[in-house]
């Protein structure tokens, strides 16, 4: 599989942004919940394997998983950072197959909203179903960090993600004219 410039360039910004998120406390906001941490560092993950395709946002969600490894030894909560970009990009693209011939150009946020909702229930499901299993949380502590935590995670990354997306398909559309340009002329 090849790995383009472009994927390179969006995973270099993505991934410092992760790293900001977390480095400077806005990505894991502590909260009074058995989790400790609500997320926004899922957000460059879901954008990632939009833009980009399941391997960046896998790589994405690597680097999420590895920054978060400073809030406790579960390393098992790896594999769900994994699967939020990947699902977030086949989640967008049948969304908007879906919806495009009705929705117009609305399709693009319709279906990067429903992407984000779904990225980040990836991300809470997998890493609260890991808790349970190794017996860091009750069943019952796990649904209250679902509803009190993950419901309004997923409303941030669905109003964020599809602020974001058209302001971000144009610049890579943009780019892939100019590359195209550039290609004839040579």
């Amino acid at each position: 599989m090849r790995v383009s410039t472009r994927q390179i360039v969006v995973v270099g910004v993505l991934a410092a942004l992760t790293v900001a998120l977390g480095a400077s406390g806005v990505g894991l906001i502590a909260v009074p919940t058995p989790a400790g941490a609500a997320t926004t560092m899922h957000i460059p993950v879901i954008i990632g394997g939009i833009l980009e395709g399941p391997l960046v946002g896998s790589f994405l969600g690597l680097l999420f998983g590895l920054f978060t490894l400073q809030l406790g030894p579960a390393v098992a909560v790896i594999p769900a950072r994994l699967l939020i970009g990947v699902a977030a990009y086949y989640v967008y693209h049948a969304t908007y197959f879906l919806v495009q011939r009705w929705a117009g150009r609305s399709a693009p946020v319709i279906a990067a909203a429903v992407a984000g909702i779904v990225g980040s229930v990836v991300n809470t499901v997998g890493v609260l179903a890991v808790a349970v299993a190794i017996n860091l949380f009750t069943a019952e502590a796990a649904w209250s960090v679902a509803l009190l935590q993950g419901v309004p995670e997923a409303i941030l990354a669905a109003v964020v993600t599809a602020s974001l997306i058209l302001p971000l398909l144009a610049v890579a559309k943009r780019n892939q004219v100019r590359d195209k340009a550039k290609t004839i002329d040579r």
